[in-house]
């Protein structure tokens, strides 16, 4: 038996926790999520949602693991794109600018939720419309908060990070371990 279970799709969550060799298995949720709101409040609930989704149908004492990441430029978020016009504008709106990357995170164990939420400040070169093509043309800006993947080709639109890097990619990990202590058992 999985000590436990990911609520997710994401294969980046899948392959973090791998690094770190932890027993796991996934279940995918359908759920509605958030698209609006203050971003760690739409992070957090959209983790929950995921969460407790899977759980209410998960075997007893097995803890589930719900995780929402948004991508906010102020009060604005920016969720994955619809498509590649979408994406370009998303991408030309965080073009030179700051912004931060919020994970949620919410762990449901025997009928009881704990959440913790992080946040990691990207700052985006000056993106030229070239840039941007080359971006868009290489389909990874799909199914990617904010529309890009910093663990990919999307470090090239990338100038500093302060705060978690894995964050960025979609587990903030020592936010996890914090709610989750015994996760490594060590």
């Amino acid at each position: 038996m999985s000590r436990l279970v990911l609520a997710s799709r994401s294969p980046q969550r899948r392959a973090i926790l791998e690094q770190l060799d932890v027993d796991f298995s996934v279940q995918v949720p359908d759920v509605e999520e958030l698209e609006a709101g203050p971003p760690h409040e739409v992070a957090l609930e959209n983790a929950y949602r995921k969460a407790s989704a899977v759980a209410s149908g998960a075997d007893d004492g097995v803890p589930v693991l719900g995780v929402d990441t948004v991508v906010a430029l102020g009060v604005h978020l920016y969720g994955k794109p619809a498509d590649a016009e979408d994406a370009r504008a998303t991408l030309t709106a965080l073009a030179g600018r700051r912004h931060a990357v919020v994970s949620g995170i919410c762990l449901i164990e025997d009928g009881r939720s704990r959440t913790a939420a992080a946040q990691t400040t990207v700052e985006f070169r000056a993106l030229s419309d070239e840039l941007i093509d080359w971006y868009l043309a290489s389909q990874e800006w799909r199914e990617r908060a904010g529309g890009y993947a910093i663990q990919g080709r999307g470090a090239a639109l990338v100038a500093a990070i302060e705060g978690d890097y894995r964050n960025v990619v979609g587990l903030p990990v020592p936010t996890l371990l914090e709610l989750v202590a015994d996760l490594l058992g060590a």
